[in-house]
């Protein structure tokens, strides 16, 4: 087969991606419970018929209609939850150091209480 066939192919896969995502109302464009169905069958419509004509996936063509479906229906789309960032250096070498200093007091917690207990018996 030829690579005629698998970008008339990929159309027919962009072709029912298009067809359900028109039953996704702008409201619902970003939730991806809603829109999960129709992605999981471009990108498997995508692979499926790369992978039975003998083509490497993902490719060029298979990545232009992934990129093409951000770009018209999830531009718009933000995080629902928000992006966490490292804390501030000073905050961060805190919480590093705390732990490491606590380490030698607690050694010789351990040490001191068990021949305390040698002591005592």
């Amino acid at each position: 087969l030829t690579e005629g066939n698998y970008t008339d192919i990929t159309q027919q896969c962009w072709d029912y991606f298009v067809e359900l995502m028109r039953k996704v109302t702008t409201s619902e464009l970003c939730e991806w419970k809603v829109i999960s169905r129709p992605y999981s069958e471009l990108q498997g419509c995508l692979e499926y018929w790369a992978d039975r004509l003998n083509y490497s996936y993902p490719n060029a063509l298979a990545e232009q209609y992934i990129f093409q479906s951000h770009h018209r229906y999830f531009h718009n789309c933000t995080l629902e939850h928000p992006v966490y960032f490292d804390p501030p250096e000073d905050v961060l070498l805190a919480m590093i150091i705390a732990p490491i200093c606590l380490i030698p007091f607690l050694v010789t917690l351990v040490i001191w209480r068990s021949k305390d207990g040698k002591a005592q018996a």
